[in-house]
C-alpha cells in the first residue's frame, strides 16, 4: 500500500507549523497513520544542516551554498524517512518542501528557477506531493507576527522585498500546480484556517476513491 504525501507552504508567518500539527491530529483522529515532518530537518543529518543554513551568524553564506545545503538535507530526508513512511501506506504530512525553494532560492535570492528544480528532482528522486496546502498571507501581517516572535533565523531576518518576492515566488507555483496545490487564505482565524484545510483535504480524499 502506498501512502500519501502532504505537505504545508506559505510565507514566513502564515502559520503553517500550527496547522501542520492540527491538520495531523485531525488525521489521526480520523484513522489514518500519520507521519508529521519538517524541512529543512527531519533526520539527524538533516536537522544539522539545517543549523548551518538558519544560524544568524552566518551572514557570509552564498546564495548557491544555501540553496545545495537545502536539496542536501532534503535527499537526506526523503530517503531516510519520507519514502520509508510512504511504503508503509502512512500519511506524511510535511512541513515545506520542494515548492519553497523555488520561492525562497529562486524567487526570493533571484537564482535561475530551472537549476532549483533539476538539483531538487535529483535531490528526491522526482518525489512529487499528492496534495499541498498554501497558506498565503500578506508579508506585512506575517512580518508583524514574526516580530512577536524572539531569535528570528538568517531566513526570517531578510529584507520585506526579499519575503515580497518569495510570496510572488508561492503565487506564481500556485498558478502552475492548480490540480496539486489548494491556496489558503491564512489572514483568518486559525480555526477558519483549519475548518478550510480539512474541508478540502475531505473533498479531495473523496474524489480519488
Amino acid at each position: 500500500m502506498t501512502g500519501l504525501f502532504i505537505t504545508f507552504e506559505g510565507p514566513d508567518g502564515a502559520g503553517k507549523t500550527t496547522q501542520v500539527q492540527t491538520f495531523a491530529k485531525c488525521l489521526a483522529d480520523m484513522g489514518y497513520d500519520v507521519l508529521v515532518t519538517r524541512e529543512p530537518g527531519g533526520t539527524a543529518i538533516s536537522d544539522k544542516i539545517r543549523g548551518l543554513i538558519l544560524d544568524p551568524s552566518h551572514t557570509e553564506m552564498d546564495d548557491c551554498t544555501e540553496a545545495l545545503l537545502y536539496a542536501a538535507s532534503r535527499a537526506q530526508h526523503v530517503r531516510e524517512k519520507v519514502l520509508p513512511a510512504l511504503a508503509q501506506g502512512k500519511v506524511v504530512v510535511c512541513d515545506r518542501f520542494v515548492d519553497a525553494s523555488i520561492a525562497y532560492q529562486g524567487f526570493g535570492l533571484g537564482l535561475p528557477v530551472h537549476r532549483i528544480k533539476e538539483i531538487n528532482h535529483f535531490a528526491t528522486g522526482g518525489l512529487v506531493p499528492d496534495r499541498t496546502y498554501l497558506l498565503d498571507i500578506p508579508v506585512a501581517i506575517g512580518r508583524s507576527r514574526l516580530a512577536a516572535r524572539a531569535g528570528l533565523d538568517r531566513i526570517e531576518q531578510k529584507e520585506s522585498g526579499y519575503h515580497e518576492r518569495v510570496r510572488d515566488g508561492f503565487m506564481d507555483i500556485a498558478s502552475e500546480n492548480p490540480s496539486r496545490i489548494c491556496l489558503i487564505d491564512a489572514n483568518r482565524s486559525m480555526e477558519e484556517v483549519s475548518a478550510a484545510i480539512l474541508s478540502d483535504f475531505s473533498q479531495w480524499a473523496a474524489s480519488r476513491k
